[in-house]
């Protein structure tokens, strides 16, 4: 019986997702061979992780499901005991990229991935606290079914259980390292007040994540599919295909990996950027590794937090940072994709090496691409006015600082690509403790 990691990393009260989550690792244990840790990383507030406690402990879960309820204190004593263990350099810099102080998507993923390893886990499926399972004739529909399906069988077996294939022959004998699908619902970025006050103004925002290089149309074609994931069509058919996924349909409240991904190369550990966590998407394919897109959509919903004017505040901020990270991860998406193959050695796997060699090449990039996006950012945000024009006085007064914070970011994660290894490694032989409560 294979072990899996059913995860939730959270900050927020969100009693009513874990309660659903729970519902899924009863459904995988109950329809597959698998042992399920369901691990809810909870960086909550005290009055918030004791609802959690409260939903985790009052239900009873299905045989073959281990719950893991770790607040911060406890991550963090898992994570000083694996870097110590792994006698990597700079232990301190290490942990603090590990377990920030600010928001990190890619952090907290990080960690997931770590603890999963710990607790013997083969794959890790990550689902979002902003986020719910649509509903089809009463029952709710888990992603978890085409994950456990598809994830970890060679290509030429997975293709037995999708509805097509897109794979050419040649993949055939790779291993499906990735399984995922989209959202409906809400945009994946809260930015739809500023398409409805100026439709321009938000080609001009949104089109900054492309290459300064790309044509209009090419930038046009971007804005038109960005953060809408599947639209609103409800769910009524499974429907799954076996391919190189591309990283535009899928999104990480509703995502998979094998521990062949992520057990050689992390996340950006990047605080307060939004997108942070998507980079294995674009290393599996642009790395030509087979994945599975399937059609269970997850439904993406906004907190209220996010409409309070300090939510905007640190929500916009979020949004910039994405921004300014997209000069590297632009140039390190396009040395992946003419790398193919290559990134990979004899056995399929991921080389660690080759990919730290390009996020560090990124981290020499000239600026002048970031000095314009916050150029633009100001002019726009000051047109829309408001509480916009109340956040390009924030940017004004933090731009050099906010250009120098995406370098350091990029360079950050080259260091824990190469210290990864051995953190893994650690965690192998590294136990997860709870304390008492």
């Amino acid at each position: 019986m294979r072990k899996i990691c059913l995860t939730l990393p959270t900050n927020r009260a969100c009693a009513a997702t874990i309660s659903a989550l729970g519902e899924e690792a009863d459904y995988a244990a109950g329809h597959f061979d698998v042992e399920v840790h369901l691990l809810i990383l909870d960086s909550s507030d005290a009055e918030a992780f004791a609802e959690h406690a409260g939903v985790l402990g009052d239900s009873r879960r299905a045989p073959n499901v281990i719950v893991h309820h770790l607040d911060e204190a406890e991550q963090r004593d898992f994570l000083q005991r694996v870097i110590r263990r792994s006698g990597v350099s700079k232990p301190e810099l290490v942990l603090d990229l590990m377990l920030p102080a600010g928001v990190s998507y890619g952090a907290c993923t990080n960690r997931a991935f770590l603890i999963g390893s710990a607790l013997g886990c083969r794959s890790i499926h990550r689902r979002d606290s902003d986020s719910t399972y649509q509903v089809l004739d009463g029952e709710p529909v888990f992603p978890i079914h085409h994950e456990l399906t598809s994830l970890g069988k060679a290509a030429i077996d997975a293709a037995h259980g999708v509805s097509e294939t897109t794979l050419a022959p040649e993949h055939a004998h790779k291993p499906v390292v990735m399984v995922g699908s989209s959202f409906v619902g809400e945009l994946s970025v809260d930015i739809g007040e500023i398409a409805r006050l100026d439709s321009g103004i938000y080609y001009d925002v949104v089109s900054l994540w492309a290459p300064r290089q790309w044509s209009d149309e090419q930038k046009r074609e971007l804005v038109d599919e960005s953060f809408r994931g599947a639209g609103a069509e409800p769910f009524v058919r499974d429907h799954s295909t076996l391919a190189h996924v591309d990283p535009m349909r899928v999104d990480m409240c509703n995502i998979s990996f094998r521990h062949e991904v992520y057990e050689r190369v992390p996340l950006p550990p990047a605080t307060d950027t939004i997108g942070s966590d998507y980079f294995l998407m674009h290393l599996v394919y642009d790395g030509t590794l087979p994945g599975v897109l399937h059609n269970r959509n997850i439904v993406n919903f906004y907190t209220a937090e996010r409409r309070t004017d300090t939510g905007f505040l640190a929500y916009q901020m979020r949004l910039t940072k994405f921004f300014l990270s997209m000069l590297y991860f632009n140039f390190i998406y396009d040395r992946m994709a003419a790398a193919g193959a290559s990134l990979l050695d004899e056995r399929h796997h991921v080389r660690p090496d080759a990919v730290a060699g390009l996020v560090r090449e990124s981290a020499r990039l000239d600026r002048a691409e970031n000095v314009h996006r916050l150029s633009v950012l100001d002019r726009s945000y000051r047109e829309l006015g408001g509480r916009y024009a109340e956040f390009a006085d924030l940017l004004a007064a933090r731009g050099g600082r906010l250009l120098e914070e995406a370098q350091g970011d990029i360079e950050d994660f080259a260091l824990l690509i190469e210290a990864w290894g051995p953190l893994m490694r650690a965690s192998g032989s590294t136990g997860v403790r709870r304390s008492s409560r």
